[in-house]
């Protein structure tokens, strides 16, 4: 496996792993590679710092040498803090959807269905639904959209 830095016309940049050089190229060629943020399928390797492991009889590779951080290190960014700029905006919008809209839970199905025959009020809703149970939801008409997030009360 080999990751790659990748950025797209736009200067979006983002990073992505593939098989081997080869793969990324035949896949490029094929136009199945994509910005992961603009989805613009015009995207290119970006310069990226190697990774090469010390040898094993480098002093840094024992196990008893002390691994100081360098003195101008500063700290990555957190695990549970957006990286990229997609990932700041679902966080956005996540965000705006829990604070304006009504959590229904596993009852989302029957809500959305009231709302959309007039037997309940119309109001902001999110909650939860089986994949089959959405589909059949936009079959029957009733508007309704996947949200690619975990309501925050399920998060740990």
């Amino acid at each position: 496996m080999i990751q790659y830095s990748l950025k797209c016309a736009q200067e979006h940049r983002f990073d992505s792993w593939f098989q081997s050089a080869e793969a990324f190229d035949k896949l490029k060629s094929a136009g199945m590679i994509t910005c992961a943020v603009c989805g613009s399928s015009d995207v290119e390797k970006a310069i990226m710092a190697p990774r090469v492991r010390p040898s094993r009889n480098s002093p840094s590779a024992q196990p008893d040498a002390p691994s100081a951080p360098a003195p101008d290190a500063t700290p990555g960014p957190s695990l549970s803090a957006p990286a990229s700029p997609a990932e700041q905006a679902l966080a956005e919008m996540k965000r705006k959807i829990e604070q304006n809209s009504e959590y229904v839970g596993n009852k989302f199905v029957r809500e959305a269905r009231a709302m959309h025959s007039g037997d309940a009020p119309e109001r902001a809703i999110y909650g939860e639904a089986r994949v089959d149970e959405a589909k059949q939801l936009i079959d029957d008409g009733v508007p309704v959209i996947p949200l690619n997030f975990v309501p925050g009360r399920k998060t740990n």
